[in-house]
């Protein structure tokens, strides 16, 4: 199996997160790529730099230059926090269907495109975020007909075109799926096993009928992020499948949701699979109350691996540190030796 990577994706070392009000350590941290490449056997081959072109396929502009830019703009204004902290946002509640124009001060710019408070921009996170869509983008590139993994850090399914969130900066699952199309794909499918529903790759393909999209995920109806979508009749154009589940239901209702997902995707037609592939579902992960074990994330893997697609896996979310690298390695295991047909 190849692995991508870049060192660039340990830039982005966010110490703290502002949840609820309050200053909490933060989870997603750069160590987490440390335990991945010790615990997954692959030919690791370094990331390419992602084109412009393949960013703005998914992201808008202004989006991507104010990832970009405004770290040092904040840093120049002198204001005192290492990270970029939004304080005023501009949802349609405060804008009462006016256009919103663009704020002076960067204080005010800060929150233009952020969705919540947990996601922080500081040294580095544009350096790691493009670094970690290029190993999305040269994934995609190299997938031929066989299995490739792409260390992406920090993960991506919750950025949407237009904004940023749930310590997601860019969408590295929707630049691999738009970069198989633009190789020459008909159709793609994106399963996501993150067990956060991945609000912003279901938003970028609502409207696209050559990209299927399905996840298996903690219900946001029991209260877990991203709380306002993610529910089962978001549907889009039939393209789109959400399998939201109860809290502590464990590897059956897992397993059953992950294989519904696949066979959509099969009657779906995809010629190549995307993988939004996170292991916070896992029983001891802090993030989500989904219990799945060991051996659910290897047959999680099997069920993908049984499509027979042309498969990128993308890293996503897994916040603990001592499972994080062995739950990866044992999906990626389920997923290479279902493709060749190896028990």
């Amino acid at each position: 199996m190849i692995g991508i990577w870049s060192p660039a994706t340990l830039r982005h070392d966010p110490s703290a997160e502002i949840w609820i009000g309050l200053r909490t350590p933060g989870t997603e941290v750069a160590e987490r790529v440390h335990r991945i490449r010790d615990a997954v056997a692959a030919d690791w081959v370094p990331a390419e730099e992602a084109p412009w072109s393949a960013l703005t396929s998914v992201h808008s502009e202004g989006l991507l230059r104010h990832l970009r830019d405004v770290y040092a703009e904040w840093v120049a204004a002198g204001y005192p926090q290492d990270r970029v902290v939004p304080y005023v946002f501009p949802t349609e509640a405060m804008l009462g269907g006016l256009p919103g124009r663009l704020p002076a001060a960067v204080h005010g710019r800060a929150g233009r495109y952020a969705y919540d408070t947990m996601t922080l921009v500081g040294l580095g996170t544009w350096e790691a975020a493009f670094a970690a869509a290029g190993a999305a983008w040269t994934a995609a590139r190299r997938v031929s007909d066989g299995l490739v993994y792409a260390l992406c850090r920090p993960p991506g399914h919750h950025a949407t075109r237009d904004g940023y969130g749930g310590s997601c900066y860019l969408n590295n699952a929707a630049v691999a799926a738009t970069t198989l199309l633009a190789e020459g794909c008909a159709k793609v499918a994106v399963i996501d096993v993150d067990a956060h529903h991945g609000n912003g790759t279901q938003s970028i393909f609502w409207e696209r009928a050559d990209v299927f999209y399905g996840s298996v995920h903690v219900d946001p109806g029991a209260g877990w992020f991203p709380h306002y979508m993610g529910f089962a009749d978001e549907t889009g154009g039939g393209t789109n499948l959400n399998v939201p589940l109860a809290p502590e239901s464990g590897d059956p209702a897992w397993l059953a949701g992950v294989a519904r997902v696949c066979e959509a995707a099969a009657r779906f037609g995809a010629e190549a699979l995307v993988v939004s592939l996170g292991v916070d579902a896992a029983a001891d992960d802090p993030e989500s109350p989904l219990r799945v074990t060991e051996d659910g994330y290897l047959e999680t893997g099997r069920l993908l691996g049984g499509l027979g697609l042309p498969t990128v896996a993308v890293q996503e979310g897994g916040y603990h540190l001592e499972t994080l690298g062995p739950l990866v390695a044992t999906t990626l295991r389920g997923l290479s030796t279902s493709k060749r047909g190896v028990e």
